[in-house]
């Protein structure tokens, strides 16, 4: 009796589908929440273990040292491994790193903590975004996406929205962290749930593993066409700009604009909390028609005035922001519309770039292309933070002089500028004889070249 080949066996249900980007996205929410978990501390640690803001920023940036040391292997491992192993194991590795940063007042500890959490962390995204690709690919691949993200930030707006729902804890620095520990056993809960999944999909089901996994060939194996790399600087830039706002935002709003903790939290969280809404918006947008890198032009484009506007602009009026089961709080009108228009931004590009890697790399090198992609990343966002709490520490920033924040917001806006370049050459690109259709390739486009495989 033969063994049924993947392309003898039906593609999974969409409930299955379904299922799997659940757990993909809780195991997601986990680790997005420790992640953003240092931001709300970041007074208590200045104030309380007399942390300077390049220290801050080295906390950082540890973080994505460790995950340049482990990505490229990262991405090897989840080939060979398979997604259902290596999303556990990262999981497993994410929870015991959110333990050692809140057990010990010490520097040296927390900066451990943090670099074994970018072990954990980015290889765990990376197996995450393989098998939304492995499962959702020609079906609905961008609103999976999309999805995923929004989930994902659920855990980042959960982290600023802490400040509220858990402001008893915030008396000090660490309680907050151990908060974080046990969010991160959700994590663990879900991957070990789509290991369950995954295993009784094997063998009754095309999971898109048909091909070999290729040998580790280092000459051979990042040799990816130009488009892909001109995603991959536009990855650096949007990430290497906005995550690391992000860890300074709660400190910055409250130092350099006078608000409260809570309502720190609140305005922090309206970038994850706006890319909630929107990824999966545009998601659906772009399966529907195409025009891939159209919409990273104008992404880039339209985020390279926020963090000047934050700086320069008069506050306005305060707005009554009200997040319902969360709290309530007033926010000047500039900052507020900044913030969302920066969520609205952030969601757009991941919305379309990551899934955009699936069309361009083969099947059997997802992971590798994606380990690279986040290696990169991880190389341009490492060295932004310890920069940014140099400036602030160099020119003084403080209540007193919230003017000495300015130098690391024309930072940001000079990485912000260079996207614009990489979106115009990736545009260019697709319109040559070296497309690979990702101003094209549809959902119908799809469903209709399947229909004609099926005929002939």
């Amino acid at each position: 009796m033969s063994t049924p080949t993947a392309g003898s066996l039906p593609r999974p249900t969409p409930l299955q589908r379904w299922l799997v980007l659940l757990f993909i996205s809780l195991a997601m929410f986990g680790n997005y929440y420790v992640y953003d978990s240092l931001g709300p501390v970041i007074d208590l640690m200045r104030e309380q273990l007399d942390f300077s803001y390049q220290q801050i920023g080295w906390l950082s940036t540890a973080y994505n040292i460790a995950a340049l040391l482990v990505l490229l292997a990262g991405g090897y491992i989840i080939d060979r491994w398979g997604t259902k192993k290596a999303i556990t194991f990262f999981a497993i590795v994410c929870l015991i790193a959110a333990a050692l940063t809140a057990v010990s007042a010490r520097y040296e500890v927390i900066l451990a903590g943090r670099f074994m959490l970018g072990l954990g962390a980015e290889p765990l995204i990376v197996a995450a975004t393989t098998v939304l690709a492995k499962w959702f690919k020609g079906k609905e691949l961008s609103f999976a996406f999309g999805m995923n993200l929004s989930i994902s930030r659920l855990g980042s707006a959960s982290a600023d929205w802490s400040t509220g729902f858990a402001s008893p804890l915030y008396s000090n620095w660490q309680d907050p962290l151990w908060l974080a520990t046990g969010v991160a056993a959700i994590s663990v809960t879900a991957a070990m749930l789509y290991w369950v999944l995954e295993k009784r999909a094997e063998g009754r089901f095309d999971l898109g593993a048909a091909d070999a996994t290729e040998k580790l060939d280092f000459r051979r194996m990042y040799s990816f066409s130009a488009s892909y790399w001109y995603i991959v600087a536009l990855c650096v830039v949007f990430y290497s700009t906005v995550f690391p706002f992000r860890t300074f935002a709660i400190d910055y709003f409250q130092q350099a604009h006078g608000l409260d903790r809570e309502a720190a939290g609140i305005l922090s969280s309206l970038l994850p909390l706006a890319a909630i809404f929107a990824t999966p918006l545009f998601g659906l947008w772009v399966d529907r028609v195409g025009r891939r890198s159209m919409f990273m032009a104008i992404g880039s484009l339209v985020m390279l005035p926020l963090f000047l506007m934050v700086t320069y602009l008069p506050p306005g009026p305060g707005i009554n922001v009200v997040i319902p089961f969360v709290g309530s709080a007033v926010i000047p009108l500039t900052l507020l519309l900044v913030m969302l228009v920066l969520g609205g931004v952030f969601s757009l590009i991941p919305a379309v770039m990551w899934p955009s890697v699936a069309y361009i790399v083969s099947g059997n090198r997802l992971g590798s292309a994606y380990a690279l992609m986040t290696f990169c990343q991880q190389l341009g966002w490492a060295v932004v933070p310890p920069i940014v709490g140099l400036l602030n520490d160099r020119f003084l920033a403080s209540p007193e002089n919230p003017g000495g924040y300015a130098p690391g917001m024309w930072f940001y806006t000079g990485l912000a500028a260079t996207g614009l370049y990489f979106s115009y050459r990736l545009w260019r690109t697709e319109r040559g004889p070296g497309s690979h259709g990702l101003d094209s390739i549809t959902t119908r486009s799809t469903a209709e070249a399947e229909a004609l495989k099926q005929q002939i």
